[in-house]
């Protein structure tokens, strides 16, 4: 059963991706936006929608750090995994606003994020910020969309902008139920073979809820829209950093607890691979394969050194 479980959690996962996909294109080229636009905040906000429900159900339950690790946890499986993986099958271009404005962005939202966590929690104050900071990001986006609609032109696309969007929401829909299938079924395979619960916890549920951003820019790069591709993975770690940490902190009765294992090893890693996506763009504004190879290495070795 959990093996047909994983299967079809995987098939509706990709489909998913597809759907959204295509329907995040179709919308960018018929209002005259680019997709890189478009993939810093529909998709992205929509495919963090794991992260935030995994943050504040551990809220609930009284185990605030949970949020903490899941979005460190995230954002360095997106960078290192989903850029890699997805370079790998194609070369991906980056969009120079990308280049230029996100991925700093990024730099600076995951050294806030560790500055705030350095005294071991994240509070309410913090929290308030770091809200704050994705509404002016949010803003500076939908402005610098309409900024760039003028310059291009609307392009003729299947489907009115509300069917679209409903292929937006339809596609987010079945990523999400996809990943979640996928992840239970590879949880139920793992117990049966004795997989204990730490390893399982560290691995497959992790990596489960950065799915449906790995699923949409894989998807994306084998479609060719290589600036969806690498602008989901950046705006959601920029979602992940200001939404879902500050969103969680100003939920939670106590501040995110921050363990020292986490500030030693995974916050300074975050940050390490958020700065690295830099000097990648900046040669030829583009992420080679051989570049997306030494990714996936880069991820393979902080598995084993989370594993120890």
């Amino acid at each position: 059963m959990s093996i047909v479980l994983l299967m079809f959690g995987l098939a509706t996962l990709l489909l998913g991706a597809d759907v959204l996909v295509r329907s995040a294109s179709g919308l960018a080229h018929r209002l005259g936006v680019s997709t890189t636009a478009i993939g810093l905040t529909v998709v992205a906000f929509g495919t963090s929608a794991p992260e935030l429900a995994v943050s504040l159900t551990s809220v609930r339950a009284g185990n605030p750090e949970v949020a903490v690790g899941n979005v460190v946890g995230s954002n360095i499986f997106n960078v290192l995994f989903v850029l890699g993986a997805s370079a790998l099958l194609r070369q991906l271009a980056v969009d120079a606003r990308v280049m230029r404005v996100d991925v700093p962005i990024m730099i600076g939202a995951s050294c806030a994020a560790w500055a705030f966590a350095r005294d071991g929690h994240i509070g309410k104050f913090e929290g308030a910020l770091l809200m704050l900071a994705i509404t002016g990001y949010t803003a500076l986006t939908i402005r610098g969309a309409r900024e760039g609609a003028r310059d291009l032109e609307r392009r003729h696309s299947r489907g009115r902008p509300p069917l679209l969007l409903a292929g937006i929401a339809i596609g987010l829909a079945l990523t999400l139920i996809g990943s979640r299938w996928f992840v239970r079924g590879a949880v139920d395979a793992a117990q049966s073979i004795g997989v204990d619960a730490l390893t399982i916890g560290l691995t497959i549920v992790a990596t489960g809820t950065s799915l449906p951003e790995a699923a949409t820019s894989i998807v994306a790069a084998v479609r060719r829209e290589r600036d969806l591709a690498v602008a989901n993975v950046v705006g959601s770690n920029i979602f992940n950093l200001l939404a879902i940490l500050g969103a969680t902190a100003l939920a939670s009765p106590t501040p995110l607890g921050a363990p020292a294992p986490t500030l030693a090893r995974d916050f300074p890693v975050m940050t390490g691979v958020a700065i690295v996506c830099l000097p990648v763009v900046l040669t030829g504004r583009r992420i080679a394969r051989s570049e997306g190879l030494a990714f996936l290495l880069l991820y393979a070795g902080y598995v084993a050194w989370t594993l120890q």
